[in-house]
């Protein structure tokens, strides 16, 4: 049993394209646990990082990411291959999960475009 007033760190979330693997599955449920300092610090040290910045942001997701579909580990390589509104949706609930603490992302219908507010929910909860 949990209780009310501990600290949750993980949060489940559904990409809105997917990730499509080798076997051609397509991997959309994960889970995102909170960044913590030492990756904060192992980020920076990266030598891809060192090269070019902006792939700090992959770097970073790669290991927040504890789980994308039946991948239980997810590299910077992997998340290349990713649409860049998956990134996007990704770098908006990093931010929101590590920042801002907000659990409504904003986010479109993928088949009719109707964009709305979804509730990040727990991992673990439903």
């Amino acid at each position: 049993m949990r209780r009310k007033d501990s600290l949750c760190t993980e949060f489940t979330f559904t990409l809105p394209r997917g990730l499509i693997d080798a076997q051609n599955r397509v991997h959309r449920h994960g889970v995102m646990r909170l960044a913590t300092a030492l990756d904060e610090i192992l980020v920076q040290k990266d030598p891809k990082v060192q090269e070019n910045s902006a792939y700090g942001v992959l770097v970073m997701l790669s290991r927040v990411i504890n789980r994308l579909g039946s991948l239980n580990q997810v590299s910077a390589d992997l998340l290349e291959r990713l649409v860049l509104s998956d990134i996007s949706y990704l770098r908006e609930l990093y931010n929101r999960i590590n920042q801002q603490g907000n659990a409504l992302i904003p986010t479109e219908c993928p088949h009719c475009n109707s964009q709305f507010s979804v509730k990040l929910e727990l991992a673990g909860e439903s």
